[in-house]
């Protein structure tokens, strides 16, 4: 079978009705003819790329976050192994792909900017999703979404949702760690906290790494996620700072301040924390 990118010609549809080709397959004319500029700046097309192609990357990490909440859930740990790594190589990719935004140089942005209007990436409905997911829960997000039924009800769905971090505990407690009981409750709607249970329980694991094999992979495998998600935080200031320094953000975040009060967040911390014990 040649490749379908050779560039041989193709047979026509009037000679096979049923082909399928490449840009239908993909619905590229939709997809291509989603970049449209409201600025005569021509650095505006890198920044919707920049953004558009980011969401994608998100809609997958959120299909494969969801699949690994179920894997966990039905003690699948191979499976959910795998979704967790998928997800840490896309935020690897997403962490790279900064680098092509921080080309944009301040004059640039700052004579776009007025296109944008309110729009800033803080309203990125999928972003948020991702961090309930992650167990970065908070309810006061909902308030950026009130305008949007369809998107409230989604957040609204994930914040009530076991996190990664609450099926990864409910597997530990079911695999016959002691966890404390109080941490398998997992209808609540703010970030995760550090628990001593827990942490008990994951030095019990890297312990005897031998002897819970699975979970010392599911352990470090957390760990290189989350890794991965500081550096794409600590990027995204170094980027911002790098196009507009201190300035108010757009939709009127505070810009850098508040990306650097993220770095302290921390999603799986009985993981870190247990490394000075060890």
């Amino acid at each position: 079978m040649p490749c379908p990118l050779s560039g041989r010609k193709r047979v026509t549809s009037a000679t096979a009705p049923n082909e399928m080709r490449y840009d239908d397959y993909l619905h590229l004319k939709q997809i291509l003819d989603s970049q449209v500029p409201r600025s005569e700046i021509p650095d505006e097309l890198l920044f919707i790329i920049q953004h558009q192609t980011a969401e994608l990357w998100m809609k997958l990490m959120l299909y494969e976050l969801t699949q690994a909440i179920q894997h966990l859930g039905s003690d699948n740990l191979p499976a959910a192994l795998k979704a967790i790594a998928r997800v840490q190589r896309i935020m690897d990719h997403l962490n790279h792909a900064w680098s092509v935004l921080a080309t944009l140089t301040p004059s640039d942005f700052l004579a776009m900017r007025p296109s944008l209007g309110s729009a800033s990436g803080h309203q990125s409905v999928q972003f948020r999703e991702i961090e309930f997911l992650l167990g970065n829960k908070s309810s006061a997000h909902l308030a950026d979404h009130t305008q949007d039924e369809l998107a409230l009800h989604a957040l609204q769905k994930r914040l009530m949702a076991p996190s990664l971090y609450d099926e990864v505990v409910r597997l530990m407690a079911a695999r016959g760690m002691d966890i404390d009981q109080s941490r398998l409750q997992f209808e609540h709607s703010e970030p995760t906290s550090h628990s001593p249970s827990v942490e008990a329980a994951w030095l019990q694991v890297y312990r005897q790494p031998e002897e819970h094999r699975e979970l010392y992979t599911l352990g470090e495998q957390l760990v290189e996620l989350e890794d991965s998600v500081k550096h794409w935080r600590f990027r995204h200031l170094c980027t911002v700072e790098r196009i507009i320094g201190h300035r108010q953000g757009t939709g009127g975040t505070s810009g850098v301040s508040y990306l650097r009060s993220t770095l302290n967040t921390v999603l799986f911390p009985e993981l870190w924390q247990l490394r000075t014990h060890l």
